[in-house]
């Protein structure tokens, strides 16, 4: 994994291209210089040094990396997209993304952990976006600390697009329509949310897509990312997921909310170009969607 960049006409040091044009953080900047990883015109160099026009600066992310906090579980992924640079898996539910106490072993991390050393990938498993436990849907993974802070970036800046697919309760008067209401953490609890006043903003864009006899199907576009931001939304506005038993109630249709991540978009890091993928409907939505 090296990263190549072309000095124009910047008369800046390595570093300051480093950090002004290439957007790499101080941290990040820190370590590869620490380990020798930046070269100019194929020779190592000093990145306080001013680059010439035409100069080739090269980053080396080949680096190994102690990835020994994440156990490997052997699981058969469902690799949407994979390039040297990035994993997209598409997580089914009931598999929690991250490992914690109760999913030591069992998480999507774990799984990606063992599909690097299988490919002998010896790199921290970076998760770029989180589904909750019994959401499924798309899952990108920066396969280096570079490609997961530009993500990030994309994604506080609106330039990363996520859409999701939520099977709601009843029926809607209007079929499009914006949720613009706060969200924070409930009192006294760690896990659930509410709308309230002094929370974050948060911003839920909706279209009916399909209506069933008590339930509708709802294409959700977040333009912020709040924890359980949609399921919240849609609970406030009398339209709880089916099967949310956290937001709204249990429901004998399906077994967990009804949420799927289906759709996101960005612009690659390196190459530029606009990557945009779909993944199929789960077997328990399309179950549902043809009642």
């Amino acid at each position: 994994m090296k990263l190549k960049y072309k000095v124009e006409n910047e008369n800046l040091t390595i570093n300051q291209i480093l950090q002004n044009n290439l957007k790499v953080s101080s941290r990040l900047l820190y370590k590869i210089v620490k380990n020798n990883c930046i070269f100019l015109n194929g020779k190592e160099c000093d990145t306080r040094n001013i680059a010439s026009p035409n100069d080739i600066i090269t980053i080396n992310f080949d680096y190994s990396e102690d990835n020994s906090n994440i156990v490997p579980t052997e699981m058969d992924l469902n690799i949407v997209f994979e390039d040297d640079w990035l994993l997209i898996v598409n997580k089914p539910a009931g598999i929690a993304t991250h490992p914690s106490v109760l999913h030591f072993s069992d998480s999507l991390c774990n799984g990606v952990r063992f599909y690097f050393d299988s490919i002998g990938l010896k790199k921290k498993v970076r998760p770029v976006n989180r589904l909750d436990l019994n959401t499924s849907g798309l899952v990108i993974f920066a396969k280096c600390e570079y490609i997961q802070e530009c993500l990030i970036s994309q994604m506080k800046s609106n330039v990363f697009k996520k859409d999701y697919l939520a099977i709601c309760d009843g029926i809607f008067a209007d079929k499009v329509g914006v949720i613009n209401l706060p969200i924070a953490r409930k009192e006294n609890s760690i896990i659930e949310r509410c709308i309230s006043e002094d929370g974050q903003i948060s911003i839920t864009h909706y279209e009916v897509l399909k209506e069933f006899d008590n339930f509708s199907l709802v294409k959700c576009s977040l333009e912020t990312g709040r924890t359980h931001q949609i399921r919240v939304h849609m609970s406030n506005v009398g339209h709880p997921l089916i099967g949310d038993s956290l937001y709204g109630t249990d429901s004998n249709l399906i077994e967990r909310q009804a949420l799927h991540c289906y759709h996101i978009c960005f612009s690659h890091p390196i190459f530029k170009n606009n990557l945009d993928f779909v993944c199929d409907l789960p077997d328990d939505f399309k179950k549902l969607t043809k009642k």
